[in-house]
Formats: structure tokens, sequence, C-alpha cells
């Protein structure tokens, strides 16, 4: 049984009872409400031994709660100990009714600094009573907890970020104006990473140094950070526009504020700012952070840095996806090798500064787990005649990766109703790939392009179709999403979203395929409308033995056949030769011709 034992627990509810209040809620967040913790910030992990990057536990004298989504149930149910914890379904069982369920008039406390006030609303619609506490009484209890990191923040050069950070800053105090505002809080990482040029290495995947910010509607922009992280080069390169304040002094940065209006991300900044800045007497706007939509929108640098960088790492995913075929199914290789086999590959390419997220690397039925983390305990060997899931990316200097193959270990032939639920979760993915839209759709207009031919079979997949990426920022970037949910934010050129649908049948296989795409302008006959399409980055081979080429319509196939042309003359002057001969292979253009008897997916 995986999990922690039940001392934390205890220890917890002792102090919580010190506290006098009757509960605590522990998001899986730091002060920043990012993917990506610091090790310091890991209390959910250290309290219930769940790893998955979104989750939360409710905890309470009698009962306790660990939610999370459709990606990590399983995860969750491996990891943490039913003696101890529900194991509940973050959308099916919200946790304010949870709570209002078990303890309708508990008093439940809460970190500010690790939930948004959007998010606290929820609670209080719920009827919870919610108190604040001035300190985690989880760091109170975590004898052994880490130090915060302290990696410095470094400059990001031009000829990657494409634009100077004194012009974004005047960008981004333009839109405060407009909106009648005198300054903008931020409290996202990225957008201080985005917005003054500077990388950095606090938390593992994403490259950018945790502090916070304050932009005033002159430009002018105040950085809250430990001195110590701001070598003498990095102060040059932010300029006398940056004002830089050891952390201690937030508090009283905001007291200055006192009649001013004031920018918050409601969902997307910790409560504690809001809740500081009304206590000075500050009037509060709850808006998007406003470097939001522009650091998506990548300008021409980023999106050629995107291109580079894409082609480099198609490299070292087909020289892997060659070793694969090779020995895939010699029983050999196990997921953490194969996962470390692709690591090392992608070290060789230029600007390649780590991997962008946790290799997700399942083998037969790990790859049923969305977001399955391999560790020592669960790794297994790749076998003979089972389907393989590797989701893996980069960093680099000047772009970010992100790509899914699903492959098949061989020697035999793949079943064939696993062939037509991967030939549909591929029509989906090419559906989503050609599609030109008009100016103004959200993502959750274009998902059901994605899941058309699943659904016709009854199928579907329990995750988002695609995220937005960063540019050697975080892999997984707002406003933009491709899913059912409903975001007002539209899709606009310049953003890099990934298309990833899949197919999961728990206890036997996981299926997904996923590249990044571009947003372009379309290239149509001016009607007096704009319209956008895609532009596809990623550069691999899908595994043709396992398709069900039946079911593919002529347009499919003349998708398929020209993207696997474009890998095989873009990569294969820079493979090994052996390699360049698998990838003329795995490329050569469908046989068969398509069946006319499903309805094209495209219509």
């Amino acid at each position: 049984m995986a999990g922690v034992d039940g001392t934390r627990l205890a220890a917890l509810r002792r102090e919580l009872s010190r506290l006098g209040v009757d509960g605590f809620i522990v998001p899986r967040a730091d002060e920043h409400l990012g993917e990506y913790v610091p090790a310091c910030a890991e209390r959910l992990a250290w309290l219930t031994g769940f790893t998955g990057s979104a989750g939360m536990a409710v905890v309470l004298a009698d009962h306790a709660a660990v939610f999370t989504d459709g990606r990590y149930v399983l995860q969750l149910a491996a990891e943490t100990d039913p003696s101890a914890w529900e194991r509940r379904h973050v959308t099916e069982d919200p946790p304010p009714a949870w709570i209002a369920a078990h303890a309708a008039k508990a008093i439940i406390g809460y970190d500010p600094l690790l939930i948004g006030e959007e998010a606290l609303a929820r609670y209080a619609d719920a009827g919870v009573n919610m108190r604040a506490l001035e300190h985690n009484p989880i760091d109170a209890v975590w004898t052994d907890r880490p130090s915060p990191p302290m990696a410095p923040a470094l400059p990001h050069p031009l000829r990657f970020a494409g634009r100077a950070s004194a012009d974004k800053r005047q960008d981004i105090a333009a839109i405060l104006r407009d909106g009648g505002q005198d300054a903008a809080i931020l409290t996202d990482p990225a957008s201080l990473a985005w917005l003054l040029n500077i990388r950095g290495h606090d938390v593992p995947f994403t490259p950018f140094t945790l502090g916070f910010g304050i932009i005033h509607a002159d430009g002018a922009v105040e950085l809250f950070m430990d001195p110590a992280k701001l070598p003498p080069a990095t102060r040059d390169w932010l300029g006398n526009g940056v004002a830089c304040a050891p952390r201690p002094e937030l508090p009283g940065a905001l007291a200055r504020l006192a009649g001013k209006r004031v920018r918050v991300d409601g969902q997307g900044s910790p409560a504690w700012f809001a809740q500081g800045l009304r206590s000075a007497g500050a009037e509060v706007v709850n808006a998007p952070d406003p470097c939001l939509l522009a650091k998506a929108c990548k300008n021409e640098v980023e999106r050629q840095g995107f291109r580079n960088s894409h082609a480099r790492d198609a490299v070292a995913v087909c020289r892997f996806l060659h070793f694969l075929s090779q020995s895939g199914a010699s029983g050999q290789i196990s997921e953490i090798s194969a996962a470390a086999w692709l690591l090392a590959l992608r070290a060789e390419a230029e600007g390649f500064r780590g991997e962008s997220f946790p290799a997700i690397s399942g083998a037969g039925e790990h790859g049923a787990i969305i977001h399955y983390r391999v560790s020592p305990t669960t790794d297994r060997a790749l076998g003979a005649n089972e389907v393989y899931l590797i989701d893996s990316g980069a960093q680099y200097l000047d772009g970010t990766t992100d790509i899914t193959r699903t492959v098949w270990t061989g020697p035999d032939a793949p079943p064939q109703e696993l062939r037509e639920r991967f030939t549909r979760v591929l029509q989906g993915h090419i559906a989503l790939a050609t599609t030109v839209f008009p100016q103004g759709l959200t993502g959750a207009h274009l998902d059901a392009f994605a899941r058309r031919a699943l659904w016709q079979a009854g199928l579907d997949y329990d995750h988002g179709t695609g995220h937005g990426v960063g540019c050697y920022l975080s892999v997984h970037e707002g406003p933009v999403s491709i899913s059912r949910a409903t975001r007002p934010v539209a899709i606009a050129a310049g953003m890099v979203l990934s298309n990833e649908p899949g197919f999961y049948l728990p206890g036997q296989y996981g299926i997904r395929l996923e590249n990044l795409l571009l947003v372009q302008p379309a290239a149509l006959p001016d009607t007096g409308k704009k319209f956008l399409s895609f532009e596809t980055l990623t550069l691999a081979p899908f595994d043709r033995r396992l398709l069900a080429p039946e079911l593919l319509q002529a347009g499919e196939i003349a998708w398929l056949d020209a993207y696997h042309a474009r890998v095989l003359r873009e990569v294969a002057p820079y493979l090994p030769s052996a390699t360049s001969a698998w990838l003329a292979d795995a490329c050569r253009a469908l046989e068969e011709a398509a069946s006319v008897n499903d309805p094209p997916v495209n219509e």
C-alpha cells in the first residue's frame, strides 16, 4: 500500500485543534498558484503521499479526503492510504460540497497565500465558514521541510526574447491606463520572467525565478525577490525602470497603494493580496493578469524559435523511436530506462536546458493512467506485443516542446480493435490540425473536432484536448486551452497550443497522439472576415502499424502522407544513416485506399 503513515495526519489535527479550527484545506499549490512547485511547497504530497500536479486535501477532525481530476484518479488510488483518506473526483464531488456534507457548521482554516479569491468564494457559496490563518499549520509539523529555492535570476537575451523588457512594460502599462487602473499585482513567476526577460531555476521543469511584482501605470515595476537571487549582471539587465526589494517589504508596498485602483487576478493570484489591499484602503479590480495574453501571443522571434527548437527536438525523438523499433520488444528496456534514453538524446541538442515536465513513460496498462509517473516501485519492462505511450518534452533557450507518441512493440500485428481506436484518435488529431476557423472563437468551440471520430464509436477521453505552451517557460500556459471548459479568451495568432486527443482502456493500454500547433492567419481569399489556422510544429512519425487505414478518408490519408513526407524531408538529413533509413520506411505513404463507409471527419 502506498501513501504515508498516519502520524503526519495526526500531528496536523493536533495543530488544528491548538489553532481553534475544525478543519483545514491543503491545496497542491505554492504562493504563486503554479503547476510546478518547489520542494518546500509540496505540502499535499508530504501529508497524503499523492504526487499528482493537480489536487487538494480536506482534513477534518474525524474525516479526511483527497481530491483530483480525471487525469489522476488511478494515481490517487495507488498513492494514498484508503484507511486515512477518502478519494474523490474533484468535479463530481467538489470539496466545498464535501465539507458542507460532513461538517456543515465547522470552522475551516485556510492559508490565504495558497488559494485565489475566486476559489475561496466557492466555499462561501456552499455555506462553509472559512477562516484565514496567519501561518500554514503544516509548516509547524513538517519538521524537515526543505528550504526555499535560491537559484539566481538570469538575463534572457533579446535574440531569444524578441522584444525588450522596456517595450513590454509600456505595453502592459497602456493596458492599465485603458482600464483606469493605477497598478497591477503580478504573482505568476512566468509573467515576471516574460515581462522582465529573465529566467531561473527555482522550480523543476519550468525556467523561472520565484518572486512577486507590482507594475504601475507609468511602466515602472517593483520586483520583490531575495537580493541574493539578483546578481549584479541581472540588476544591470533589469535597468532603472525596475526597483528591487526583498520579499518582507511587500506588505509595505501594498499599503502604499491606499486609495489606488489595483488590478488583481482573482483566479491566478493568492487571496492574500486582495485582502491586504482592501485592508490598506485600495480598490481591488478583479481582472486577469495583464501579461497573460501578451505572453501567449508569441512575437516573430519566438515563433521562429519554436520552429528551430522543434526541429532539433525531432532529431532526438526520431532517434528514440528508431531505438524502440529495435529494442522495444526485447524485455531489456524499462519505462525508466526508456525515458532516460530519450532524455540523453535530447541533451545532445543545442540550447537544451532540461525536460519541460516529467516524462510519462507507460507500458501496457500503465499507459491508461493519463498522467502516469513511473517510479522505481512501479517501473516495469516493455514487453512484446503491447502498447507503449511516451509523453515528453524539453526546454530549449529558444522554445519549449511537448510530444506524445503511442507505439506498438511487436513483433506480431496489433489487434484490430486496438488499431481502430488508435485510428479514431489520429482522425481527431488530423481534424483539429486541419481546422480553419473564424477569429474570435475560443478553445471550447474546437474541442469537439478532436472527439468526433471517437464519439461515433461511443468512445471519449477524460482530459482537455489542448493547452497553451510558453516560450522557454511553462509547458502549460494560459489563458487559452482547447477543452470543454468555457474560457472567455479567444484563440489568437501567435499562440502555441497542443493537439492531444486520446483513448484509455483502464488496466490494458492508453493511446494519445500529441503535436504542438502554432496559430497563424489562414491563407484564404479576403472575404472581409479574418480566419485562423494551425501550423504543425512537431515532427515525428506516427506508428503506421497501429493504423486501420480502411477507416481513413482520402483527405486524412493525404494529410498523413504529407506530414510524414515533411518529417522525412526536414529531419532525415540530421540523422545517422541507419536511423534515416528507418525513418524513410516509417514515413512511407499509405498504400491502402480509404474506405467510404465512414463519413468524413472534417465535414
